[in-house]
């Protein structure tokens, strides 16, 4: 059977993951139990919660007898990493841009990889069924991105098509309204060639991703590139540091709609799934005994954020979770970083370990994931890893957009000054404004929650890593301090009403609290500590207002990512699977003080 790999690459919220629904219901291959339902690809739990593709995925389906390979990519730019490797297994892109948003920073990134994978694109404008589509203009932002990375020759000619992924159509012409998806399909068996390998020669395949499987354990997906691979075959195995291991082929399966079928043979130019393989990673070399030969390693960008796990030592540790010890969360950690090559491990110097990552939303989804899991630790604050560059000091920058209403653009503009940002385009389209700017990472750690405070919810920030710089001046993150709790007991809703005044709290009565712990955010920009565990006393006298009950305002109740991007260096934010918890890293008050007093001398 006739073969195409397709990778299907675009900005986040453009439409990727909705788009491959609609191929698969135009080409017959849902089931009947996934026949109109929304975003099969779309799996996991956190991804159905969030609306965004966290990891890459497989599936492939059958058109005029062609089997189409589509590998379907996050399109955030956090899990860039996903993209970087899965572009490997792939003989072009379909690069979906938005009929209105147009080329957005990980729109660069993306195309940006596929074109260093040698990989031809075709361009599909998304969403044509909006009211304000500007396709000709959209297609003019994908031709100057073309020219910008040095690709002259595909911007003269390249393949466009027109759709509504959630419509259901597709037209190759911007002015006309498609029936169905078909002409998409056509498209890709015209436009993309089937791949060319010689499936006679000793044998070789690179692991492009990791899956887990409680009975098989790792799963490599990848494309084979020479001879055939088979169920039961003595291979070599060769990691990206050259050493080379021998193994068996256990289980051998290749990709049919959503599902890997297990086979007894998979030539080249297919993808396929292999386990039962002790040590498999990614990026590694499957080859013949006879004549083994190593494939150039897969180069994944250094991760810029890194965050500081340890063990939970408060008062309420190991109430909650089932794997609490150091050692469950070294071997979870270590796991993460086998599955994800995006993410680096590394001991502490504190006892920990320092985990490092794309961004907040990367290390966000980790943390979520592992609390899901039944594990309870402690994070400390992001922070940006730095590089030493000719003596000097030189910290990661990033393309960033702001795409907001007209109203608020003033104030969006002001904040960002504050954050050392280099506002290098602002354009309206209708009643919205988008400004692109350059800012440095740990300028936007908080910015996404600040901009939508300040959009009243309508403002969308996006960005890509642009690479590294001088070091900008000191950014204040945070202008408010901590309140913090002097005592260890319940809430009570008598001492929340008195100090009312002195904050905003994130506990509401009858939640536990103990001595150390952060219970709001203070007005001023000092740390106060506060006993919010006070009860009424009893006295033998009736008041006529004895009956009335206290009012309190209700508690601010911050995300798992609010509360990363809240973090101060002196605080941690305490993870169980039932509850988050901010607290100082010196519980003792008096501690504190001492700690600070020496920080200042």
């Amino acid at each position: 059977m006739k073969i195409r790999n397709i990778a299907i690459i675009a900005h986040v919220d453009h439409g990727k993951t909705t788009l491959v629904d609609k191929l698969f219901s135009a080409a017959g291959t849902l089931g009947r139990q996934q026949a109109g339902s929304d975003r099969v690809m779309d799996n996991d739990d956190l991804e159905r919660e969030r609306g965004i593709t966290i990891l890459s995925k497989n599936a492939s389906l059958t058109w005029k007898d062609v089997r189409i390979n589509l590998i379907d990519t996050p399109g955030h730019a956090d899990f860039g990493g996903q993209v970087e490797r899965v572009l490997s297994m792939a003989d072009g892109v379909l690069l979906v841009v938005d009929a209105f948003e147009g080329v957005m920073p990980q729109t660069r990134f993306v195309l940006e990889k596929a074109f260093a994978n040698g990989l031809s694109p075709m361009v599909v404008v998304n969403k044509m069924d909006r009211h304000d589509a500007r396709a000709d203009e959209v297609l003019g932002e994908v031709f100057d991105l073309f020219i910008d990375l040095g690709a002259e020759e595909m911007a003269l000619d390249f393949p466009a098509i027109y759709c509504s992924a959630r419509d259901g159509w597709a037209s190759l012409d911007s002015s006309e309204h498609g029936r169905d998806m078909v002409p998409m399909l056509d498209a890709i068996l015209d436009n993309f060639e089937a791949p060319k390998f010689d499936s006679t020669s000793p044998l070789q395949m690179q692991i492009a991703t990791l899956d887990w499987n409680d009975f098989v354990g790792a799963i490599g997906i990848g494309r084979v590139q020479r001879g055939t691979i088979r169920r039961g075959s003595e291979i070599t195995l060769i990691s990206n540091d050259g050493v080379s291991s021998r193994g068996v082929i256990k289980e051998l399966y290749h990709i049919e709609g959503m599902e890997r079928k297990a086979c007894d043979s998979v030539e080249a130019g297919d993808i396929a799934c292999i386990a039962g393989i002790k040590g498999l990673g990614l990026g590694d070399t499957v080859t013949c005994r006879e004549n083994p030969e190593a494939l150039p390693s897969i180069e994944i960008e250094a991760p810029t954020m890194e965050m500081e796990f340890m063990i939970n030592d408060s008062p309420f540790a190991g109430k909650e979770g089932r794997f609490v010890t150091s050692r469950q969360v070294r071997e979870r950690l270590q796991r993460a970083a086998t599955m994800d090559p995006a993410l680096r491990v590394n001991p502490s110097p504190n006892g920990g370990y320092l985990v490092a990552g794309r961004g907040v939303l990367h290390l966000g989804i980790l943390i979520e994931n592992m609390r899901r899991e039944g594990y309870e630790f402690a994070v400390g604050s992001p922070k940006v890893l730095l590089k030493e560059v000719d003596g000097q000091t030189h910290e990661p920058f990033e393309a960033a957009q702001v795409d907001l209403p007209n109203d608020f653009v003033g104030k969006v503009i002001e904040f960002f000054s504050k954050r050392e940002a280099e506002i290098n385009d602002i354009h309206q389209h209708g009643t919205r404004t988008c400004i692109k700017m350059r800012l440095p990472t740990r300028a936007l750690i908080g910015a996404r929650t600040h901009v939508l405070t300040l959009s009243r919810g309508e403002g969308a920030v996006s960005s890509s890593l642009e690479g590294y710089g001088p070091r900008a001046a000191d950014i204040e993150m945070r202008h408010r301090g901590s309140l913090v709790a002097s005592d260890t007991g319940q809430v009570t809703a008598y001492s929340l009403v008195n100090l009312e005044d002195r904050g905003q709290f994130f506990v509401g009565p009858g939640e536990q609290v103990y001595a150390g712990m952060v219970v709001g955010e203070n007005n001023k920009d000092k740390d106060i500590t506060l006993n919010v565990v006070r009860a009424k006393k009893m006295t033998n006298v009736r008041a006529s207002s004895k009956d009335n009950t206290e009012k309190v305002k209700a508690a601010n109740k911050m995300s798992l990512e609010q509360f990363l991007e809240y973090l101060d260096g002196d605080e941690l934010l305490e993870v169980t699977p039932q509850t988050l918890r901010l607290r100082k890293r010196l519980m003792n008050e008096k501690a504190r003080l001492r700690a600070s007093k020496e920080a200042t001398v």
